[in-house]
């Protein structure tokens, strides 16, 4: 484990010796220390087993450098990376390798300027950058013993099949450059996403836990929900194709907006055309009850990040408000690119994500961090069922993408656990699993919500670094489709 202090050292003795090479004009280091730990479930009842694996931990550390270059009377930019080296030859191997890739680019204005100062101090866990392989493992039977105990009280002990992980992430970086920036940032998480099978009943059932701190994070709470979500399901029915009223669930939501609307919503997909609000900036996009921002500066949220990997201080960016359109995410590149008199982004959203965190191999993108979508008049669950009367409440789904390309709006996805028929305002009968299909387009969502609730969850799906803090919604008229080879 690579200590903040030494990786701040670091990065400013890197600059110094930048500095002397008189061809640089303005450089960007940035170091980073991550650790991914996962822990697997995959308990088989019926199949000896050992129910919880070892955890696995990759780990890295490295350095990459930023910088642009005189070449006669133009600036090139040029970006490189040196992996588990923090000495002066690892520097001098990645601005070489800056060197040999950079290239006249001419929307590239300059690096990011200090904007203000972060509103976050000590937000993260120092008991889970200490954590023990233990405790790690701990953990891990925790999510299967809550899944277990619920299942068994039940008289489910057969026929039984427990998967998912828990995964914690430890983040240490620091960043320095020319400009001004000199700062650094560690951040803790830990996750847990849990599935139930009961496969002689052909169901299954999801769960997650989410949190920043080891006191306050529950594996358990995950694996008993998702026992409970596969017990709710049994002797699931299909319904028929066509539109219906649908309550869309916290996760339904989050994966929908991770897939196709945030990704709809950065100054990247403005740039390439490829996004179904092109020019609509001051428009309205949605029902006027909607209102969507994103805010990486929220205390305990695990998309919360001090600073982004650019240096600057993360806080809040309005993306839609009243249903109009108002601004997008954006990096230091593009938010300099699409400055004008009319608007102004500010580079709330510059992170090098990779599936291991934050990785000093990438350039800084722009990456959300916590979602927020809510309405200006929420409402209770129950009164939400009321206002759908008739549809179906949709649990879970996977396999969500855009079709016809992003820019188009239109999405599928697979309704796979956790969803019910609605008859008069209530839940009915359970929907029997991967038998139905959404087939429908993002504006016709946002268009015509009925309804929102106030209490919403912090949401996470596989493959996403946000996290969306979802209220369930009801939308008029979704087009649900059987799918052909479950049909009998």
């Amino acid at each position: 484990m690579i200590k903040t202090e030494d990786l701040r050292t670091d990065v400013s003795n890197a600059l110094k010796y930048i500095k002397k090479h008189k061809d640089v004009i303005d450089a960007e280091v940035f170091a980073s220390w991550n650790d991914l730990i996962t822990i697997r479930l995959n308990y088989t009842s019926d199949i000896p087993c050992n129910g919880v694996y070892e955890p696995k931990s990759i780990q890295s550390y490295g350095l990459g450098i930023l910088a642009t270059f005189k070449k006669g009377n133009r600036i090139e930019v040029g970006f490189g990376s040196v992996t588990n080296d923090l000495t002066k030859e690892g520097v001098l191997d990645a601005l070489m390798k800056a060197k040999r890739n950079k290239v006249y680019d001419p929307d590239f204005k300059t690096l990011p300027d200090p904007i203000d100062k972060p509103s976050l101090k000590n937000y993260h866990d120092n008991n889970v950058m200490k954590i023990s392989g233990e405790d790690t493992v701990d953990l891990g039977w925790k999510a299967l013993d809550g899944a277990l105990k619920a299942l068994n009280n039940k008289g489910h002990k057969k026929s039984i099949i427990i998967g998912g992980d828990v995964t914690i992430l430890r983040e240490r970086m620091a960043i320095k450059t020319t400009k001004g920036i000199d700062d650094f940032d560690e951040t803790t998480s830990l996750t847990a996403n849990i599935t139930a099978m009961i496969e002689n009943k052909n169901v299954k059932g999801t769960g997650w836990s989410m949190g920043t701190h080891l006191a306050t994070f529950k594996p358990e709470a995950a694996g008993r929900e998702a026992a409970e979500s596969a017990m709710r399901t049994i002797g699931g029915k299909k319904i028929r194709s066509g539109k219906h009223n649908v309550i869309f669930g916290n996760q339904p939501l989050t994966d929908i907006a991770s897939n196709v609307l945030i990704p709809s919503l950065d100054l990247s997909s403005v740039n390439a055309s490829n996004t179904p609000f092109l020019g609509m900036l001051g428009q309205e996009i949605a029902s006027r009850n909607l209102n969507i921002y994103d805010d990486g500066s929220i205390k305990g949220e695990t998309g919360t990040k001090r600073i982004t990997c650019e240096g600057v201080p993360t806080g809040r960016t309005d993306l839609v408000k009243n249903g109009t359109l108002i601004g997008f995410l954006a990096d230091n590149y593009f938010a300099r690119k699409f400055k004008s008199n009319l608007y102004n982004p500010i580079p709330r959203n510059g992170f090098r994500y990779s599936t291991n965190g934050r990785d000093y191999k990438n350039k800084a993108g722009i990456s959300p961090t916590n979602v927020v979508i809510g309405g200006n008049k929420e409402t209770t669950r129950d009164n939400l069922f009321k206002q759908a009367d008739n549809g179906v409440y949709i649990g879970r789904i996977w396999y969500t993408y855009a079709i016809n390309g992003l820019s188009m709006g239109d999405f599928t996805s697979t309704i796979i656990a956790d969803s019910f028929s609605i008859k008069d305002g209530k839940i009915s009968s359970p929907l029997k699993p991967n038998t139905i299909r959404i087939n429908t387009n993002i504006k016709h969502i946002l268009n015509n919500i009925i309804g929102i609730t106030k209490k919403k969850r912090s949401t996470l799906v596989w493959g996403s670094g946000e996290v969306v803090i979802a209220p369930e919604i009801a939308v008029r008229n979704v087009q649900l489709d059987n799918i052909a080879g479950f049909l009998g």
